[in-house]
């Protein structure tokens, strides 16, 4: 599903909307100036990243369960005689738990997303929590990074934020060390809730990229593998979406994350099928992203960019998807080499990103789909207006530091079986 680079593909201007916000992380030092004049003043100290995921069956048994187990499949699921109970919304649900090893770093992270894999039929959800541990040996408590469920006629999915103790606190989506040397290890637990006798959720797949980054500026990297290489994503506009269901955030600029979701379900022509989006009127321009921003609303964010709901979202149709952050586009370059298209979280100050359909943002979700000769990016920039504006091409610099120092080179990494993931030794996939 690879094009040849366009000959005459070419940028728009930009139209001076500022966008709402539509990612969760709001920037804490602003984004970078022009960076394709200023990598003298990059920073080069290390981008430590890792991601560790638990999705066989013998990494799924390398953790300790309680009321769950590892079926068919390499699936958690609760056990039929799970004696926990759990009340919630005036339920009382039977709670499988399952608890990962200690994940070490060799750095002290200071962030931590997790991402997941997970099925939820009739009334039964999941629950994610971390725990972190200091070099010292001292302990955090469990913090909540998502309650989730893949429909919404009875639990509502969402995040809490808070939950500040002495070593972490929850920023929708992100957990943070309040530490200054960060954290040496972390816990992740699984929480599977169902109604006594009725059908259990199953989790396929647990995971978190942790990190320790840099602030400022990053250098331009030189072009890589994927010069020359644009990808056939499909063009959809989140604007024409404008005033939909004010419910699930009313579409518009609120609509970045679930409309740059469905793109790259489009490349892979895993949409939903019609009669899961059946509800959505006639008249509405590609219908199933209104379904999706329905499936990843986080009802306590009040707002559909949170990141690992994208990434379960469209686990739950591509069979593979998470969040990860990478060090330059030189390793984007590797999926785009690979056929897998990205979607990246970005923001970026007035004149800081020349050709957007926004003149700035402090978080935007957009795809990248791929490079020129040259090795400047080819995206799909939900942004615009209109099908026909969403093909843009961004300097590498400016698009490098529009995400790196922002949201610390934040993707989603959504692929299928036809896509296995580039084989490298890196520790961020």
């Amino acid at each position: 599903m690879r094009l040849p680079f366009p000959a005459l593909l070419a940028t728009t201007a930009a139209a001076g909307l500022t966008a709402a916000l539509c990612a969760p992380l709001v920037p804490s030092a602003g984004a970078a100036s022009s960076s394709s004049t200023a990598s003298s003043a990059a920073t080069t100290t290390p981008r430590s990243i890792a991601y560790t995921e638990w999705d066989t069956g013998p990494q799924l048994r390398a953790g300790t369960a309680k009321g769950a187990r590892v079926i068919k499949g390499g699936r958690l699921a609760v056990t039929p005689t799970a004696a926990a109970r759990r009340t919630y919304a005036g339920r009382s649900y039977q709670v499988g738990r399952w608890v990962s090893p200690w994940s070490a770093t060799r750095f002290g992270l200071t962030e931590l997303i997790a991402s997941w894999e997970a099925t939820t039929p009739g009334n039964s959800w999941v629950e994610i929590e971390v725990r972190g541990r200091t070099k010292a040996g001292a302990t955090s408590s469990y913090d909540v990074l998502g309650r989730w469920t893949s429909g919404d006629a009875y639990t509502k999915r969402q995040t809490v934020s808070g939950q500040k103790d002495d070593l972490a606190r929850v920023s929708v989506d992100t957990w943070r060390s309040n530490a200054a040397a960060g954290l040496t290890s972390y816990q992740l637990r699984v929480s599977l809730m169902r109604l006594p006798g009725k059908p259990s959720p199953t989790v396929d797949t647990v995971g978190a990229v942790a990190s320790r980054l840099p602030s400022g500026q990053v250098a331009e990297s030189t072009p890589g593998v994927a010069r020359g290489t644009v990808l056939d994503v499909p063009r959809y506009s989140q604007m024409i979406h404008r005033g939909h269901y004010p419910q699930w955030g009313s579409g518009g600029e609120a609509w970045c994350s679930p409309t740059s979701t469905s793109m790259v379900l489009g490349y892979y022509r895993k949409l939903p099928r019609p009669a899961r989006y059946s509800y959505v009127p006639s008249d509405h321009v590609d219908p199933w992203v209104d379904h999706a921003a329905r499936m990843t609303y986080d009802h306590a964010y009040d707002g559909t960019g949170n990141w690992p709901f994208n990434t379960a979202y469209a686990a739950g149709l591509t069979g593979h998807a998470f969040v990860t952050k990478l060090r330059s586009l030189r390793e984007a370059e590797q999926f785009i080499a690979a056929g897998i298209p990205l979607v990246a979280s970005v923001a970026f100050g007035p004149g800081e990103l020349s050709g957007a359909p926004i003149s700035s943002t402090e978080g935007h979700l957009l795809v990248i789909v791929g490079f020129t000769r040259s090795g400047d990016v080819v995206v799909n920039d939900p942004a615009a207006s209109t099908r026909a504006g969403v093909l843009r091409t961004y300097d590498r610099g400016q698009l490098e530091n529009a995400w790196l120092p922002t949201t610390g080179g934040t993707v989603y990494v959504i692929t299928d079986d036809a896509h296995p993931l580039p084989d490298t030794a890196h520790t961020n996939w």
